[in-house]
């Protein structure tokens, strides 16, 4: 009921004896709708603060209020230095008029979402402080004052549709008689229960309570009062300084748990997902078993021999048939199955040690959505936030790197995340002596193999290197990519040149399998 036309009409009456004697000497906002007011008799200020947002619109009244020195705009130019005259409440309306010398006025609509402040002269609209409300120009000053027809006879008529008639109660009142048994009660009593109502609105009381875990203010008692008021500019203050300082928390707190929920289900999906590959992993024997049916069997294996027909010994010995690198024995076509499966069973160890961390990092957050649904105040909360913040500043810290960090063979392998990132990668973060790959001919990361001092680059981590190089281009679902790779000393970058476009001096060339994962 802070807009209410009850509650104005009492503040109108309290702000004319408040400004009496005043002057308006500065009007000016600095934020998005909010206007500061600032009347002044020579002896002291009076503030009057217009907040007039679309989701909460609210008068108050700051003992100080300090202008900053920037992003302030000065306002209503044409009412400064004017005397009050007084203060208008119009009549079953809720807007109200401070009145100025000279035929000025400031009026406050206070129309919920589409509240406004309007300088007015000669009842003529001259400037708006919300100016996309453009209709606010139209209003007719002489024509807002509404009449209502409290005779019983009139009563009787709206009996059905109640609210209609006594369009200035609101939803509060409303709430306020159903909670009374209203609806429950004869024709007389309801007409006795509305003037019993009709006293209390106008030889108000103030009231902040909360309904349903929302702040409720009111010219009416509740269930859950929290604080009451004779003054109706305490009251308002002190409802708008719990309101803000409330929305603020819950504002804050929402959006605490939503980060908080939004990594908890990336957690719980990463490690589904990554259960489930491990499962497969870790049911596919076939590289091992390979590797053992060629070795049992290398008295029929020529070099040149494309693939081999073998009984299965690990199923029944059902028929097999294995394709072989043509160019290699058959001891070396067992020795690829072996190097390939114990890959994968260092890819499955990885999954472990991954999953492991991730379980212990959902448990972190299941304990820290706990705490945050039980804080119930805002510096807690801040506090709250600012311990999570330090405890995540690593992964914050590692997620702004321009590089995704793959590690091989103790070989540190940095792949560049978008164009952007390429440039950084090659022209801040590496050294001459790093080695550069790319995807020959074709968009893609760039990649750097950090370069180890005393150390040629081995010829298997050049190799795993370019697979990433390869996959992270427009090539990666080829089953052969060409690389090029050279040291960093060789490649440059020209101005103008768009993102990730540079020029490589000399070059050597590797055929790979775009690959992410280290499986073959």
């Amino acid at each position: 009921m802070h807009n209410n036309y009850y509650f104005l009409k009492q503040l109108s009456i309290q702000l004319q004896n408040d400004l009496k004697g005043f002057s308006l000497v500065s009007c000016f906002s600095q934020s998005k709708d909010e206007l500061i007011l600032e009347f002044n008799n020579a002896q002291r200020s009076f503030f009057l603060k217009a907040s007039l947002t679309s989701e909460f619109s609210c008068l108050s009244f700051p003992e100080v209020f300090n202008r900053a020195r920037k992003n302030s705009i000065d306002l209503f130019n044409d009412a400064l230095i004017k005397k009050v005259i007084g203060v208008r409440q119009f009549e079953n309306e809720r807007c109200f008029s401070v009145l100025l010398e000279n035929d000025f006025q400031l009026l406050f609509k206070m129309h919920g979402n589409r509240a406004n402040v309007l300088l007015v002269e000669n009842n003529i609209a001259k400037e708006i402080f919300r100016n996309h409300l453009t209709a606010d120009f139209e209003i007719e000053v002489t024509d807002l004052d509404r009449q209502i027809d409290w005779s019983k006879e009139a009563f009787i008529s709206n009996l059905t549709d109640l609210s209609k008639l006594y369009f200035t109660f609101g939803k509060e009142v409303w709430e306020y008689q159903k909670a009374q048994g209203f609806d429950t009660l004869s024709q007389e009593q309801k007409w006795l229960s509305i003037q019993n109502v009709i006293r209390q609105l106008n030889q108000p009381e103030y009231f902040i309570s909360e309904r349903n875990d929302k702040l409720i203010f009111s010219l009416l008692p509740s269930e859950k009062v929290i604080k009451k008021f004779t003054s109706s500019i305490e009251a308002i203050n002190d409802f708008f300084n719990r309101f803000t300082s409330e929305n603020a928390f819950r504002s804050e707190k929402g959006s605490a748990l939503k980060q908080l929920r939004d990594k908890l289900a990336a957690g719980l999906s990463y490690v589904e997902k990554n259960k489930l590959k491990l499962q497969e992993l870790k049911n596919d024997h076939h590289y091992q078993h390979w590797a053992d049916l060629l070795m049992a069997n290398l008295h029929r294996i020529k070099t040149g021999d494309e693939k081999i027909e073998v009984e299965n010994f690990y199923d029944e010995n059902k028929p097999l048939e294995i394709k072989l690198k043509k160019e290699f024995s058959g001891q070396k076509n067992a020795e690829v199955f072996y190097r390939k499966g114990k890959n994968q069973q260092i890819e499955i160890q990885k999954l472990r040690e991954a999953i492991d961390k991730k379980e212990k990092e959902i448990s972190t957050l299941e304990k820290a959505l706990a705490e945050t649904e039980a804080i119930d105040e805002l510096k807690s909360l801040l506090k709250k936030a600012g311990d999570q913040s330090t405890l995540s500043k690593k992964e914050q810290d590692s997620s702004s790197l321009p590089f995704h960090e793959f590690i091989f063979k103790g070989y540190k392998i940095w792949v560049g995340r978008n164009a952007e990132a390429n440039d950084k990668l090659t022209l801040k973060y590496s050294f001459k002596e790093d080695l550069w790959l790319h995807a020959k001919d074709v968009a893609g990361s760039h990649v750097l193999i950090k370069h180890q001092a005393g150390k040629n680059f081995p010829k298997d981590v050049i190799e795993r290197a370019a697979e990433l190089a390869a996959y992270n281009s427009k090539r990666k679902t080829e089953s052969l990519c060409a690389v090029i790779f050279t040291p960093k000393k060789f490649v440059r970058k020209r101005k103008g040149d768009p993102a990730g476009a540079v020029v490589v001096e000399r070059e050597e060339v590797i055929l790979v399998e775009p690959k992410l994962e280290v499986r073959d």
